[in-house]
């Protein structure tokens, strides 16, 4: 398995009041953590983001604290060390129901070719006055997915085709490509390649422009569509929560 080149956390918080006054964009500082909110070129090597609460939509998985967060804060960085830290500490400051972390690995199934297609000419992160939403949706994959060898799961991110050469159906691939160009994308591991019970093999987030939000429900709706994409027969899904980026701590309780 190929080591993490990063690490990453979303905390989710409860309602729990006015919790403004909480020394959180202090301990970003303290920690050299630089607001995605305003992020021209990318991702931040070493990160924070605050999310309010817009919507949440429950999934196949019941996750309480997920569902009913008014808040979640991203952390990332290349040490893992700073984000326990983070995450450490905003625990004492603040009421923290779940802490959703994985790593970013490379991709597993992409070539050259499949690179140029999804990768090449995705949506970097932009400020939020271009982008100010944020959707978080974890996942994981059932037993059948992890008892097929790679090589069959692999398959299920390609068309498949009849002998006649008909498409019989798009796969993954082609069922997200209308997000490629309009969605901010970011999936963190399991640092295990199955996470255990009560964790998520994948936790997927996603930003986009107002004018864009069509595009995230329609790539959303193809993706389930088994139809279209059968891999999503061996989804599990936790709840959407969808938020709106603000530029600092404060900002949240306003």
């Amino acid at each position: 398995m190929e080591p993490a080149s990063r690490h990453g956390a979303y905390v989710c918080i409860p309602p729990a009041g006015d919790l403004r006054d909480a020394p959180v964009d202090a301990l970003a500082g303290r920690l050299g953590l630089r607001n995605e909110h305003a992020a021209t070129d990318g991702h931040p090597p070493d990160a924070v983001a605050y999310l309010r609460r817009m919507a949440a939509t429950p999934g196949d998985v019941e996750d309480a604290a997920l569902l009913d967060a008014a808040v979640v804060v991203h952390v990332a960085s290349a040490s893992p060390q700073t984000v326990d830290a983070f995450c450490a500490e905003l625990t004492r400051l603040v009421p923290v129901t779940r802490v959703l972390g994985g790593v970013v690995r490379p991709p597993s199934f992409t070539g050259g070719a499949m690179y140029d297609f999804a990768y090449a000419r995705q949506r970097t992160q932009e400020p939020a006055a271009a982008m100010p939403n944020g959707f978080l949706l974890p996942l994981s994959k059932t037993a059948d997915w992890w008892g097929k060898d790679w090589m069959e799961r692999h398959t299920y991110f390609l068309p498949r085709y009849d002998d006649a050469g008909r498409k019989c159906s798009d796969g993954h691939a082609l069922a997200a490509a209308p997000g490629v160009a309009a969605l901010m994308r970011r999936t963190y591991k399991h640092p295990d390649e199955r996470a255990p019970q009560g964790a998520y093999d994948f936790v997927n987030y996603f930003e986009c422009a107002d004018a864009d939000l069509p595009t995230f429900h329609a790539v959303c709706a193809a993706l389930r569509d088994v139809d279209r994409n059968p891999e999503w027969a061996f989804v599990r899904e936790a709840p959407t929560w969808q938020g709106r980026r603000v530029g600092a701590w404060r900002e949240l309780f306003g």
